[in-house]
C-alpha cells in the first residue's frame, strides 16, 4: 500500500515541478512515508528524521531549502508529536490527504518561518476522486488500490484509527486504472486494501460497459466479481490480491480461484494465531477450525494454492498451550512462507491495556520456534519445485551480468541467465535449484512469444488435481521433458 501511495504522491507532485531521485542529498523535499503497524518501524522515522536533519541544514548552508515532511500511518497517529520532537520538519500529512499536497507544499513555501504543516484529517471527499492519472508505470508488475480501511477493529491492530473505515473504489475505476496500467506495459496486477477482500464496491454502469467491452451485472460487488470483470482486459497475464481476511473469503471469491485462470495459485491469508483463546482475545472473529475449513474449501477450488499468513507471538495472555496451537494450526495447514513477529503494543489500542503483557524473553523464545517451522515448510515448498516447470513473469535483472530475476505463480522469486529483451515477459522455466527463499532455473527453448499467458489451460501451465503437488498443496507443475 506504501510503495503505491509513494508512487501517486510522485504523480501529484509532478505539475509542481518535482521528479523522484534516488539520493536524498541534496533533494527539494523528502518525503518519509510511513507504516504504523509495529513499534520498531514507528521509532525509526524518529531516527531516521534525526539524520535528515544534517541534510537539510547543509542544504540551507547552500542557499537552498529542502522540504522535510512525514506521511503515512505514523503522520496520522502522531502529527503533534512528530512536529514537537523533530521541529525540522515542515510538513506531515496522514495516508487520507496526499492528494492535497500541492495545497500543503505551496503554505510551507509560502512561510518558512510559520512551523510545521499538519493536515491529519479524514476528508469528506475520497482522494482518489482528486488523483492524477498515473505517469509512469515501472517494471511489468504494478500495484492498484481498490480499497482502505478497516472495520474489523482487531485489538492489537492501529489500522481503522490511522486508516479509517472501509473505502471500496467503484469497480469502472478500478477497470479503467488497470487498462491505463496494462497500457503502460503491466502484465501483472495485485490489487491491494487494507482488507482487501472486504471490498464492496458499485458495479460500472451500463454505458462504461459499453465503452470498456466488459461484460457487468449491476449492484455492489465483491472481489470475486472484480477480479472476473479485471480478467477480460487484453493484455493482463496476471491477477493478485493482498491483504485478506478469513471472513471475508466468500463463495464467489473461492471459486474464481479455481477457475479463472488469471487469478495466481498464491493467497495470503493471515491468521495471526492458532488459539481459539487469543483468536478471541484479538477480536478476530474466527476460531481456528474456521479457518481450517476455509483452506480445505480454497484448496477444494484450487488444489494447487500456495498460501502465506501473519503471525503473532507473545499476545497478552498467550500461554504455552496457546503457542502449541498456533504451532499444531501451521503443521495443519502447511505454508509456502509467511511472516511472523512478536506482538507490539500499538498505542490507543485494547491489547496495550492487557495487564497479562509477555515478557520479552519468552516473545523471543516462541518466535524462533515459530519461524523455524515456517522455514523448514518455506525451503519443503522450494525444493518441491526442482525438476519441474513453471511460467515466470520476468520483472528485472539481477545482481549478475546476463541474469534476470522473476516470479513464479507462487510468488517465488526465479532468477535465470537469459537476454534483456525477456523482461516483462512470462516465459516457462525450468527448476534446476532450490534456496531457502528463492529458485534458480533455465528458459525452456522456444517457450515465450510475447504473450505468453500464466495460467493457459495448457498442462505445462495450469495444473490438474491429479498432477503430483508439493507439501502444501502445490506446487504442481508438469515435468520438464
Amino acid at each position: 500500500m506504501n510503495v503505491y501511495d509513494s508512487t501517486r504522491m510522485s504523480d501529484v507532485l509532478a505539475p509542481l515541478g518535482y521528479l523522484p531521485t534516488d539520493q536524498p542529498d541534496g533533494a527539494d523535499m523528502i518525503i518519509l512515508n510511513t507504516c504504523h503497524i509495529r513499534e520498531k518501524a514507528s521509532e525509526k522515522v524518529f531516527s531516521e528524521l534525526g539524520r535528515l536533519k544534517q541534510m537539510k541544514q547543509e542544504k540551507s548552508a547552500d542557499g537552498g531549502r529542502m522540504i522535510l515532511a512525514v506521511a503515512g500511518c505514523v503522520a496520522q497517529a502522531e502529527g503533534d508529536e512528530i512536529l514537537r520532537r523533530a521541529p525540522q520538519v515542515d510538513l506531515v500529512f496522514g495516508p487520507q490527504t496526499y492528494h492535497r499536497l500541492p495545497e500543503l507544499v505551496t503554505r510551507t513555501l509560502r512561510d518558512e518561518n510559520a512551523g510545521g504543516v499538519l493536515d491529519i484529517d479524514f476528508p469528506l471527499e475520497s482522494k482518489f476522486d482528486a488523483l492524477p492519472e498515473e505517469s509512469v508505470v515501472e517494471g511489468s508488475a504494478a500495484f492498484l488500490s481498490i480499497q482502505e480501511g478497516c472495520d474489523k477493529f482487531c485489538t492489537f491492530c492501529v489500522v481503522p484509527y490511522t486508516r479509517g473505515a472501509e473505502f471500496s473504489r467503484p469497480a469502472s475505476d478500478i477497470f479503467a486504472e488497470a487498462q491505463r496500467l496494462v497500457a503502460a506495459g503491466a502484465r501483472e496486477i495485485t490489487l491491494l486494501g487494507q482488507n482487501v477482500n472486504a471490498y464492496h464496491g458499485s458495479a460500472p454502469s451500463s454505458v462504461f460497459a459499453a465503452q470498456s467491452g466488459a461484460s457487468v451485472t449491476p449492484g455492489t460487488w465483491g472481489l470475486g466479481r472484480l477480479l472476473r470483470y479485471l480478467a477480460e482486459i487484453d493484455g493482463l497475464e496476471r491477477l493478485r490480491y493482498t491483504t485478506s481476511h478469513p471472513r471475508d473469503m466468500d463463495d464467489e471469491l473461492i471459486a474464481v480461484h479455481g477457475d479463472e485462470p488469471k487469478v495466481m495459485p498464491y493467497l495470503h491469508l493471515p491468521v495471526q494465531s492458532g488459539s481459539d483463546r487469543i483468536l478471541e482475545a484479538m477480536n478476530r472473529r474466527h476460531t481456528a477450525d474456521d479457518y481450517r475449513r476455509i483452506v480445505e474449501r480454497l484448496r477444494e477450488s484450487c488444489p494447487q494454492l500456495a498460501l502465506s499468513s501473519d503471525f503473532i507471538v507473545g499476545f497478552p495472555g498467550e500461554r504455552d498451550e496457546d503457542f502449541a496451537d498456533t504451532l499444531r494450526l501451521i503443521t495443519d495447514v502447511g505454508y509456502a512462507q509467511a511472516y511472523s513477529f512478536k506482538y507490539s503494543p500499538r498505542p490507543g489500542t485494547p491489547a496495550e491495556a492487557i495487564e497479562q503483557q509477555i515478557d520479552e524473553t519468552v516473545k523471543s523464545e516462541r518466535l524462533e520456534t515459530l519461524q523455524n517451522l515456517l522455514s523448514a515448510q518455506q525451503v519443503a515448498f522450494n525444493q518441491a519445485s526442482v525438476g519441474h516447470t513453471m511460467p515466470v513473469l520476468m520483472e528485472k535483472t539481477g545482481r549478475r551480468e546476463h541474469q534476470l530475476s522473476g516470479r513464479s505463480p507462487f510468488m517465488q522469486s526465479v532468477f535465470v541467465e537469459a537476454n534483456r529483451r525477456l523482461l516483462g515477459e512470462v516465459v516457462e522455466v525450468r527448476i534446476d535449484k532450490a534456496h531457502a527463499r528463492s529458485l534458480e532455473g533455465s528458459v525452456v527453448t522456444g517457450s515465450y512469444n510475447g504473450i505468453a499467458a500464466a495460467g493457459a489451460t495448457s498442462s505445462s501451465q495450469a495444473p490438474s488435481s491429479s498432477q503430483a503437488t508439493g507439501p502444501v498443496g502445490g506446487p504442481a507443475m508438469e515435468a520438464a521433458s
